[in-house]
């Protein structure tokens, strides 16, 4: 008898560790990015954290910079999912190296990706077309919206930085003196509203655009090559810099998002941590994911359950096959 009860306390022991490890996590603070990847990250996490883990998650809006500041001066709030390193990337080195914050996993495991794109149907239609330099020697393909007798190089809207890096590497291409217009989209909504439309008519269309967004999972585009490496101090210097007089063509970096994490929190995360530092995944399953919210109108939180639902192979190879099933079950 005595050994019997010996065993059970020893059990016991063992079962109260093990949900004391679960536990310690207790109350987290996560930055819902303003962003659509990152707010359908964040609710990822929140998800798996609660009901995998038995943290209680509190989702607040964020924004790069003042996120950045607040978790570097006041420790809140705990995470960031997808925190943009390039924009903060010197005082961030000094907040790791000063043991106030950590970079967990890099959670686009491709990056982000930028660049001049096409339509896949044309690219398929059109092999010898991969670089930016063999699209501008077919005006033909891509007829401006308002007069197809002239070509069109689509911008982003005004005030986006990437509407002066487009316009520098146009100039720098000589598109104009190939027949190419450079197009004002206007708004975001009309940079999107110019791609469905080359899809809906099957015309041509060239332009810039990011991955990771809906857009690109709803239509299949491919990127094109400028055909040199990225130059970062020429990029600094002049093609990130508006109307730069003697701009060079240049090729896009490409950015990094990392989760970041305050240290108090690392501290305190116990087996929590193991998720958060495993926890990437790729241009391609985000861009479908931002697809169905697109398509069904649906909130991040729908996102997120949407993709834990239908990607299990993707999302179990972030936790133990226990914290799968926890999750699965509060689906």
């Amino acid at each position: 008898m005595k050994k019997l009860l010996a065993s059970t306390v020893f059990a016991a022991g063992l079962y109260g560790f093990a949900g004391a490890a679960y536990a310690d996590c207790g109350s987290i603070s996560i930055a819902e990015m303003n962003w659509a990847s990152a707010g359908v990250a964040a609710n990822v996490d929140k998800i798996i954290l609660e009901e995998g883990y038995g943290c209680t998650v509190e989702l607040v809006t964020g924004d790069t910079m003042p996120t950045f500041t607040s978790m570097n001066e006041k420790a809140q709030p705990d995470m960031a999912p997808e925190f943009w390193v390039n924009a903060v990337r010197t005082p961030l080195d000094a907040a790791v190296k000063e043991g106030r914050l950590i970079e967990a996993a890099e959670i686009l495991a491709d990056g982000a990706v930028e660049g001049w794109w096409i339509p896949k149907f044309l690219a398929d239609a059109h092999p010898d077309i991969k670089t930016v330099e063999q699209a501008l020697q077919h005006p033909e393909l891509f007829p401006a919206p308002e007069d197809p007798s002239k070509a069109a190089v689509t911008n982003c809207p005004s005030g986006w930085n990437c509407q002066v890096s487009t316009a520098n590497l146009y100039k720098a291409l000589g598109a104009k003196d190939k027949g190419f217009d450079l197009v004002d989209t206007g708004s975001a909504a009309g940079l999107d509203g110019s791609i469905a439309n080359a899809f809906e008519k099957k015309t041509g269309w060239l332009g810039y655009y990011w991955a990771p967004t809906a857009i690109l999972g709803k239509y299949e585009m491919v990127k094109l090559s400028f055909d040199v490496p990225h130059d970062k101090a020429n990029w600094d210097a002049c093609t990130a810099v508006p109307d730069c007089a003697d701009p060079k063509v240049n090729s896009y970096p490409t950015s990094q998002a990392f989760t970041v994490v305050t240290k108090a929190f690392a501290d305190k995360a116990g087996v929590a941590m193991d998720y958060i530092k495993a926890r990437k995944w790729t241009n391609a399953t985000v861009n479908g994911i931002l697809a169905w919210q697109t398509d069904n109108q649906g909130t991040n939180a729908d996102a997120a359950k949407h993709f834990l639902e239908t990607q299990p192979d993707v999302w179990t190879k972030w936790v133990s096959p226990e914290i799968a099933e926890k999750v699965k079950a509060s689906l």
